[in-house]
């Protein structure tokens, strides 16, 4: 039996999570689904934050959004809703707390008007964040994309400086490693970061 740290008003609702769901503590840095995987519960965030990213069976990724608490996973909803397995990679940003439900129950739920409410305003604001991902890519600069991607992990982490290689960052935002350190230093050139030996610290806000 958990508690859900009231992240629903209604009393039914709130006893069938305390039945069927599971609470799990995901330390840093662990991987909680990867592609090709079978989804078999959907995250509901307590604590912490989730990086998604877009990861390609050759091992190419793209970053898309970060999850916090009282948010859920609109991708996960989707491929386990139309039987498909992982299309995403998530990773715990920080040490983070998670409430897993069990997919079988997802839709049973909609009977519930509060879970309806809360699964639509979750595809609402997934959709939004893609869209803005999407207008990073198709429209805007790699720099753009670039701050983009450090804000939104030093929002993530609650920290101005990141603990994180040119590497991974390429890795994440589908570039060469040579072209994101050639942008870091231009960006310091105009005091947007400061760069350390494998960490960056984030000195402006969008």
């Amino acid at each position: 039996m958990i508690k859900n740290d009231s992240i629903f008003s209604d009393p039914e609702l709130n006893s069938e999570i305390e039945k069927n769901a599971k609470r799990k503590v995901i330390p840093k840095g662990t991987v909680l689904i990867k592609p090709g995987d079978e989804i078999i519960f959907i995250p509901i965030v307590v604590k912490g934050s989730i990086r998604i990213i877009r990861q390609d069976m050759d091992g190419q990724e793209v970053f898309l959004y970060h999850l916090y608490p009282g948010q859920t996973c609109a991708m996960s909803l989707t491929c386990c809703q139309s039987g498909k397995k992982s299309m995403i990679r998530a990773v715990a940003e920080d040490d983070a707390e998670i409430i897993q439900i069990p997919i079988r129950l997802t839709e049973d739920w909609y009977k519930y008007p509060e879970w309806k409410a809360y699964i639509s305003n979750n595809y609402n604001n997934r959709f939004a964040e893609l869209m803005q991902v999407i207008d990073l890519i198709a429209f805007s600069n790699m720099d753009k994309q670039l701050l983009h991607y450090l804000e939104e992990r030093s929002k993530a982490l609650n920290t101005r400086v990141l603990e994180i290689t040119h590497q991974e960052i390429a890795d994440e935002l589908h570039a060469h490693r040579e072209a994101i350190s050639r942008l870091l230093r231009t960006m310091e050139q105009k005091k947007m970061v400061r760069l350390g030996r494998n960490n960056i610290e984030v000195l402006t806000t969008q």
